[in-house]
């Protein structure tokens, strides 16, 4: 089964997926965050720099892109098969309120019939296989009876199920007998994310599901950089994390601001990092740094002399705080 890094985003641009893929081996494919076409067709330096394969190479990387308009997503897909893709990857799964909103990503399953007219168009006159990454509903689970007719008409390359709804944004367990109907009733290669947060969670799945093309995990791996790298036999290495926490920095502190863009991105990643530190109050004191120079040496010495949990505490979580700092992509 292969085990794909989700898309967050704000976290995992190319810096970061460099890095990780660096510090540990085992991961198949990084989801980029998504490339939202814009209205006069044209892709910023910004959206090149993060599609540029870099060290990964394209084989590694899987492109997505967030639109409501077919025509966009059909511009976005030709400007991804210029630059070497062989995939482009429709989001329908992106909860967050101002994308939703505008009736792009999860929004899009509001109305079955338009999403059957939307994928018809894209399908038909896409210049590459296109994959589609989706949510079972915008409110309601049961919508997912109407959506899987949809969806099975349509040569989907891959389908990677998010077994909530858009309403339960990450709160609370998954639908999962929503996604065992999918694999049961759909033709093409399923992958499945949501709440794999242990190398237990991901064996669990392949054993209910041996037949699964693939798992993506996010929220995972952002707490336990290794994860992917254990559920292939290896271990967690402090010397790794170490490695990968200061690569990452030095990196950013090439072209960003120290503490008006450094220090936000390492707070947003030491949410999730510090649940793998036994002592809770440990992302509290990171979190009240305004300086990346307070805050460096102190989040340096926890990975340093800090005892690991066996597994990130998941438990500890502020789901409130995830959902305004960062969006798994799907």
């Amino acid at each position: 089964m292969k085990l794909d890094f989700a898309p967050m985003e704000g976290i995992t641009g190319r810096d970061f997926r460099e890095v990780h893929g660096a510090c540990f081996p085992g991961v198949d494919r990084y989801r980029l965050p998504f490339l939202s076409p814009a209205a006069d067709h044209h892709l910023t330096p910004r959206q090149r720099r993060d599609l540029e394969p870099g060290a990964l190479g394209l084989s590694r990387l899987l492109p997505q892109v967030l639109t409501k308009d077919p025509a966009d997503f059909l511009w976005a897909a030709s400007a991804l098969a210029e630059l070497g893709y062989t995939q482009a990857d429709l989001n329908l799964g992106c909860p967050s309120g101002t994308v939703v909103g505008k009736g792009k990503g999860s929004g899009l399953l509001r109305d079955p019939a338009a999403l059957d007219r939307f994928l018809e168009t894209i399908f038909t006159a896409a210049p590459i296989p296109v994959s589609v990454k989706t949510r079972i509903g915008l409110e309601d689970p049961a919508e997912w009876e109407s959506l899987l007719p949809v969806l099975a008409r349509y040569p989907i390359r891959e389908l990677t199920v998010h077994p909530r709804t858009r309403r339960e944004l990450y709160k609370g367990g998954v639908h999962f007998d929503a996604f065992l109907e999918a694999a049961k009733l759909l033709p093409f290669p399923l992958y499945y994310n949501g709440n794999l947060f242990t190398p237990a969670d991901v064996q669990g799945l392949e054993t209910v599901c041996p037949g699964l093309a693939g798992a993506v995990i996010g929220r995972g791996l952002l707490a336990d950089p290794a994860l992917v790298t254990r559920c292939r036999g290896g271990s967690r290495d402090r010397e790794a994390l170490i490695a990968f926490h200061e690569e990452l920095a030095e990196r950013y502190l090439t072209y960003m601001h120290p503490d008006g863009a450094v220090l936000p991105k390492f707070k947003e990643l030491w949410m999730y990092l510090a649940l793998l530190l036994p002592d809770e109050k440990a992302w509290k004191r990171l979190r009240k740094c305004a300086k990346w120079a307070e805050f460096h040496p102190l989040a340096l010495g926890l990975l340093r002399d800090s005892e690991f949990l066996p597994e990130a505490d998941f438990s500890r979580l502020n789901q409130q705080s995830v959902n305004c700092l960062t969006t798994e992509s799907v």
